[in-house]
């Protein structure tokens, strides 16, 4: 199990599903073009740092569900801050170019949480299908 703290705390359990959101700065609306970007890059990290189990990109934040995947290179799991900088670095590139400019996307922090049990996960599965992509 991994700890780190920004400003929030983070843990993180090897081998288990976890529940990550991570909101745009300022809260910015995405338009749909933005949102689209956002769901691929998401995509794009499963079986490569993530073995993705749901998503959901709503107007200014994300939810996901994975399981983080081991690091052959390094021999360790992908740590929650390797892979939400993937995401979110990739997402902000590509956003900012298709606007023309440099900038911040997200905010820093992201919550997440270990799920424990196949009742959190299905609980938090269901709440991401009620709230489909728009």
């Amino acid at each position: 199990m991994g700890f780190y703290r920004r400003n929030l705390p983070h843990v993180q359990a090897d081998y288990k599903p976890h529940f990550l959101t991570f909101c745009t700065r300022k809260r910015w609306i995405l338009p749909d073009w933005a949102r689209s970007i956002v769901l691929q890059c998401c995509v794009h990290e499963n079986q490569l740092t993530v073995d993705l189990k749901a998503i959901v990109v709503m107007p200014d934040h994300v939810h996901m569900i994975f399981t983080p995947l081991v690091n052959e290179k390094a021999t360790a799991i992908y740590s929650l801050a390797q892979i939400t900088k993937a995401i979110k670095s990739a997402s902000a590139h590509l956003i900012n170019r298709r606007l023309g400019r440099k900038g911040q996307i997200w905010q820093e922090e992201s919550f997440d949480r270990v799920l424990r049990s196949s009742e959190k996960l299905d609980e938090k599965v269901d709440y991401i299908l009620k709230n489909p992509v728009r």
